[in-house]
């Protein structure tokens, strides 16, 4: 069989920019999260991406291009050690060879998979996420893939998901969202009065790095469904309105977020980004350049309010995924309906509602939304609910407290910065077996200093060390004391609990620090007694960990900006006291 060379080579470009949008999730996400769950969202990208294939390759092509069955695919299921693979010489084309169009449709399998990390990122146990995206892309994924791309009973509808806003974004986010709500959202996300809490990410330098390397893989995901390069006016078509929709929702996010937040939002602007190409992914091939203006500006107003409505009913989702994929996904499906123009490429044969169709295919949309959707959502459910009743699907407090990256991996991202700090408290190791002790209730001040009295009241400096999850308990606590001012520092160290052993490559590393937290506070008019019973009250539980305070005598203290000296230079700065 003769096969295209440009067909081929074109399949092989954009199947390559598509796999790399793999770096371009794992860096939003990461970006998105802290730090201390780096390791684990880096990690997640790439697994996901080796049982995507894996299941791709053992049973969801054959289960997705196997036949006119009405609902899945049901002959010549099984690919592997096939040495007969003419049955599927003319699925999706026949100027590519069988691989080429299985590696491109193996790509998207992937990114639906890898959509769900971010929804359930900080939180969800590694084993569970591997399990799930497997039987995501094994099972659930092509069977919806068969309903529109394989021959399906939607597509003898006449549905239309040019490049899978419906097969990949909505069904990636429906996924996410039955996640996000198995799990519950992250410890401290909601505050007790029920508001959400801001919970933000460690760095958006990788986030935007991640949503360039997307945005140029989108330009092998919408164009390069083409498959085929025999029509240039097509693929630049495909090309435009792909990259028309993503800068029209840039601009409508940040507007958006500048009204309602009263600030230009970074991170709504990057969810902004991706929700213009999210809203085009379907109808890129159906619509006017004119037309895909207008989408990707709605998507980037919607995509705003979306993240809001999934914060405000308590569903947590550390990257927007839901927001983007699901949301934006839905609505890109539906848009095909309104504003699909006939003739505007050679692929494009309906018209939409605003041309002149009238409702039917708007209809025919809607009907693969909601179908799509229940099946989706039920299938990973069901999933979620197996894996929550036999492996468990979140991980400890403690270890979500610590951070994934130690309690799942033994890693830290950034070990330079931890091994660079030096350790603030270097007390003897427990010996092996010893169960930890109560500790006792008296104070002894650490540092002994000549105490020199100030003018005033006498001034004393309070230096607490603890665990980080139990900084919001002390805030609040120190609140309702009158404390008015402290300094936080984000501080490594240990002490007899002798932190957690860290590896890289397997290799022990020399140094085993916890991150932890230092509050300094200065006091003057409140009791020193009552603001360290405070803090005794507020951290113990009498484990290891629950951290030291030390009392220093301050001699005296200078205002830089007026002079003013002892007590009258505590009033108005981050060290002062009531």
């Amino acid at each position: 069989m003769e096969y295209s060379l440009i067909d081929t080579l074109w399949v092989f470009l954009a199947a390559i920019l598509v796999f790399f949008m793999n770096l371009g999730f794992a860096s939003v996400e990461s970006g998105f999260a802290r730090s201390k769950n780096t390791v684990n969202i880096l990690s997640k990208n790439f697994i996901v991406f080796a049982v995507s294939s894996l299941g791709f390759l053992l049973l969801g092509w054959g289960l997705m291009f196997g036949g006119d069955n009405p609902f899945v695919g049901t002959e010549h299921l099984f690919i592997l050690g096939n040495q007969d693979l003419s049955f599927y010489d003319d699925t999706l084309t026949s100027s590519v060879p069988f691989w080429g169009k299985f590696f491109f449709q193996l790509v998207f399998c992937g990114t639906a998979a890898t959509i769900v990390s971010g929804a359930v990122a900080e939180r969800v146990k590694y084993v569970s996420f591997i399990i799930f995206s497997f039987v995501l892309t094994l099972v659930i994924y092509p069977i919806v893939g068969h309903w529109v791309w394989g021959g399906g009973w939607l597509a003898d509808l006449g549905f239309m998901d040019f490049a899978g806003d419906a097969v990949v974004h909505s069904l990636g986010g429906w996924s996410a969202l039955s996640g996000a709500l198995l799990l519950g959202p992250r410890i401290g996300k909601y505050g007790k009065d029920g508001k959400p809490k801001a919970i933000p990410g460690h760095s958006m330098s990788l986030a935007v790095i991640g949503l360039f390397v997307l945005w140029l893989g989108w330009f092998g995901f919408n164009p390069g469904s083409t498959m085929s390069f025999q029509n240039p006016e097509d693929v630049m078509h495909i090309l435009m309105t792909t990259n028309t929709s993503a800068i029209a929702a840039v601009l409508t996010s940040t507007i958006t977020s500048w009204i309602v937040m009263k600030k230009p939002d970074l991170g709504m602007t990057i969810n902004g980004c991706l929700a213009g190409l999210v809203g085009i992914t379907g109808g890129c091939a159906y619509v006017t350049i004119e037309a895909s203006i207008l989408i990707g500006a709605i998507s980037g107003i919607l995509v705003v309010f979306f993240v809001l409505f999934f914060d405000k009913i308590k569903i947590d989702d550390p990257v927007g995924a839901t927001s983007v994929h699901l949301g934006c996904g839905v609505f890109g499906t539906l848009c095909v309906g309104l504003f699909a123009k006939e003739g505007v490429t050679t692929l494009s044969t309906a018209n939409g509602l605003f041309y002149g169709g009238g409702f039917k295919q708007l209809g025919i949309q809607l009907l693969g939304v909601v179908a799509i959707g229940a099946f989706s959502f039920v299938s990973s459910a069901l999933v979620g609910l197996v894996l929550k009743k036999t492996v468990g699907i979140r991980v400890t407090r403690e270890e979500e407290m610590q951070g994934l990256d130690i309690g799942e991996h033994g890693n830290i991202a950034y070990p330079d910065f931890a091994l660079a700090t030096e350790s603030l408290e270097q007390g003897l190791p427990a010996a092996e077996g010893e169960a930890p002790v109560k500790p006792k209730v008296s104070v002894a001040k650490a540092v002994t200093v000549e105490h020199h009295e100030s003018e005033g009241a006498k001034i004393t400096r309070v230096s607490i060390l603890t665990n980080q999850n139990k900084f919001s308990a002390l805030q609040e606590a120190l609140d309702n004391l009158g404390v008015t001012g402290i300094t936080v520092t984000n501080v490594f160290g240990y002490g007899a609990q002798k932190g957690h052993p860290l590896y890289f490559r397997g290799s022990p590393v020399s140094s085993r620090l916890l991150p932890k937290v230092k509050i300094d506070i200065v006091v003057c008019k409140i009791p020193v007694e009552t603001l360290v019973k405070t803090v005794q009250d507020t951290l113990y539980t009498g484990n290891y960990g629950d951290g030291k305070v030390f009392i220093y005598d301050v001699e005296d203290v200078i205002k830089i900006r007026t002079g003013e000296r002892g007590y009258d230079a505590l009033q108005d700065e981050d060290v002062s006291d009531s």
